[in-house]
């Protein structure tokens, strides 16, 4: 009942989008609020910017977002990329953007900050990353979509890039964040099923330095804003739901120049999977929240304590793709961080743990 009402509003929005609005252009402020969960508002324009820097400041109200106190709320808004608007279509944009406080520094929120500082810093090593976003599918009652309301759908085995009636679900919801993300210019690269019925995977990628966070914070705000007409909350809690169900990761691929470079990449990511090791416990604290009811050693992970690599090897902390090994060349898989992970901060965190 639910998707018929989201289609029914959809339909009557559909005549007035076609309205021609003159030269002006509305322009979709998005940021990342205090608790990691996405904000927007919308500005009127007089016309299309030719860059970001034409685009004003602006400001909101952080105490209705746990990021300022209510007797100094004023959070101000740094335009920092623009892309394509999906639903508005036109030369209407969407704006991603930093969050500041008043004195100019960086709100609590603000990860893109410090990310963007140390890609910069390591930007002549030229560090590519492409990440692979898991999600669960949740109905407007909170229940999983398409699994049986009084029971449980059959065990993990036939969903997993799986086909047919039973065995995938919401796939409509899947194509379409697929084509909006295309639309946009978010440079995604894939998406298939997962293991888990009602469990999904994106992929982001390769982008290269500060772009990864920009591309995958938008994303999701594209599948979360798909959602509102679908009447479907997408969740990236990392075990969303207990019992005998993989959880939900965002596996972070990694390369360097040296790593991409025939006869020395291998040596290279060796090089980083040492220093990764040794800095596991620092990586595991800002790899998400809640990673460790995901992070058990089962289910396609590894333990949360134990460092491990490995060739092929899916349950271990870092995988070595058989194509890379073979080939001597390429890139890692960090399998550690959780699907709510904060990309601007697993990118720094590889960044300066490898390359800094």
């Amino acid at each position: 009942m639910s998707n018929l009402i989201a289609t029914k509003r959809v339909d009557l929005l559909a005549p007035y989008l076609a309205l021609d609005q003159g030269s002006r252009v509305q322009a979709e402020y998005i940021w990342i609020d205090g608790d990691g969960g996405l904000r927007c508002k919308t500005m009127s324009l007089d016309k299309s910017p030719a860059s970001v820097s034409e685009l004003k400041e602006w400001n909101f109200d952080g105490s209705s977002t746990n990021q300022a106190p209510g007797d100094n709320s004023d959070v101000f808004l740094r335009p920092v990329a623009i892309f394509k608007d999906p639903f508005r279509g036109g030369a209407n944009i969407l704006v991603l953007c930093e969050c500041y406080d008043n004195d100019g520094t960086p709100n609590k929120s603000n990860y893109r900050h410090a990310c963007k500082k140390a890609m910069d810093a390591a930007e002549s090593q030229e560090p590519w990353f492409g990440l692979e976003q898991e999600y669960t599918i949740f109905d407007a009652d909170g229940q999983p979509y398409g699994w049986p309301k009084m029971g449980f759908p059959g065990p993990q085995g036939p969903y997993y890039c799986g086909v047919g009636a039973g065995k995938v679900f919401a796939r409509d919801f899947v194509e379409a964040h697929y084509r909006a993300c295309l639309y946009a210019g978010v440079n995604i690269s894939g998406i298939n099923a997962e293991v888990m019925p009602s469990q999904w995977e994106f992929q982001v990628g390769p982008c290269p330095g500060i772009e990864m966070g920009d591309h995958l914070w938008m994303a999701r705000f594209l599948l979360l804003r798909i959602g509102e007409e679908w009447g479907i909350t997408p969740s990236f809690h990392p075990k969303p739901l207990k019992g005998d169900w993989n959880g939900t990761g965002c596996h972070s691929n990694f390369s360097t120049l040296l790593m991409r470079t025939p006869g020395k990449g291998m040596a290279a990511i060796e090089d980083a999977i040492k220093k990764l090791g040794d800095k596991h416990l620092e990586h595991i604290a800002v790899y998400g929240e809640d990673n460790d009811l995901r992070l058990t050693g089962k289910h396609e992970t590894a333990s949360m304590t134990q460092f491990s690599a490995g060739v092929a090897n899916r349950g271990a902390s870092i995988r070595i793709p058989r194509h890379v090994a073979l080939q001597g060349y390429g890139y890692l898989e960090d399998r550690r961080p959780s699907a709510n992970v904060d990309p601007y901060r697993v990118t720094e965190a590889l960044v300066n743990t490898t390359l800094l």
